[in-house]
């Protein structure tokens, strides 16, 4: 029997890994030698619009919508539940088109009933649709994903983009939760952001390249592949300082291509208030193990308490208020479109 797509896309997203170039390397942070503070006094809480999270480290949409698929989100839900984080699922279109695969996306609730939880649906989805996927997690806030070229690579994806921001404005204004809109590893530009937030978007994840790669999943995937579209999109380090040329210090959210502490630790230096990981959980859950899965948390919190002692930084937000050089291409780029640089270093 064929195995559904969302497994196919989990299968790639293991053999093909992250290519790890999201532009964190050029994003130097400043050495405190006089740091006054103590492991002791640092807190990772944080917040994102409305919403206050005891970590900033946020398990990013992963999967959802098979019953192969249940196992995993079970498994990713104990750990938020456990490591205080917050969770998106994978877009919940399947489970709105058919009841039968719900299940898949329900088990995050049900193994999380007090933790924060998304819902995740796609640009195209009308703002009953957006309602349903709410009510079916209890969920505290949506995720919009846009995933353009990925739907253009993909043979079923969709070819048609027109009144893409007319939905997502109708789904901010009438859905009861925040809406968080979020790109799937091609970054958001300035004007991107522009556009998204003069429609009332109050959060963005921006989502940029070097973490999984849909354009080659769905290379992978097809028949014909169109291998020359593998390296589109915009780094993570450079969409998120387009993203906060535009939206405030707490609107923004770091993802693609993140592993490990030290580079949540420059995003979140950068400004990003979280930093949304789902490729890096996926492989150790699925190589290592679930124990395997629960120490790599706790080592991601450990490494971001660490970092923050040594940079004298007592919260999520002092370190966003820490010096950081910007340079190589990530430099070169913001120069190019007109993005300041030097408040950060100063």
């Amino acid at each position: 029997m064929r195995i559904s797509r969302k497994m196919e896309h989990v299968h790639y997203a293991l053999e093909l890994g992250q290519s790890g170039q999201q532009g964190l390397s050029d994003i130097k942070l400043v050495h405190n030698c006089l740091p006054e503070t103590s492991t002791d006094h640092i807190a990772l809480t944080t917040q994102i619009g409305d919403l206050i999270m005891s970590s900033p480290i946020l398990i990013n949409a992963m999967t959802g919508g098979a019953q192969e698929t249940e196992s995993i989100n079970r498994e990713l839900a104990i750990m938020a539940r456990e490591k205080g984080m917050a969770m998106a699922v994978g877009s919940q279109m399947s489970a709105i088109k058919n009841s039968e695969v719900a299940s898949s996306y329900q088990v995050v609730r049900r193994e999380n009933p007090s933790g924060i939880v998304f819902a995740n649906l796609g640009s195209e989805a009308s703002v009953e649709q957006a309602v349903r996927a709410v009510d079916m997690i209890e969920a505290n806030a949506l995720q919009i994903h846009l995933n353009v070229m990925q739907e253009l690579i993909m043979p079923e994806g969709d070819r048609s983009f027109v009144g893409m921001l007319g939905r997502i404005e109708a789904i901010v204004r009438q859905v009861p939760v925040p809406v968080i809109v979020k790109e799937v590893g091609f970054g958001i530009s300035k004007d991107n952001a522009r556009q998204l937030h003069n429609i009332g978007v109050r959060v963005l994840d921006v989502g940029g390249s070097g973490g999984t790669n849909f354009a080659a999943i769905e290379n992978a995937r097809r028949p014909a592949a169109m291998d020359w579209l593998n390296d589109w999109g915009t780094p993570t380090s450079i969409s998120l300082l387009e993203a906060l040329s535009v939206y405030a210090r707490g609107s923004v959210i770091a993802s693609g291509g993140i592993t490990n502490a030290l580079e949540a630790a420059k995003a979140l230096a950068l400004g990003a208030s979280a930093v949304g990981m789902a490729g890096a959980f996926l492989k150790v859950l699925r190589s290592e193990g679930v124990d395997a899965l629960h120490r790599f948390a706790d080592e991601l919190h450990h490494g971001l308490i660490l970092i923050m002692t040594a940079l004298g930084t007592n919260t999520v937000q002092a370190l966003g208020n820490s010096p950081v050089v910007i340079t190589g291409e990530t430099a070169e780029w913001c120069r190019a479109r007109g993005i300041d640089l030097t408040s950060y270093a100063r």
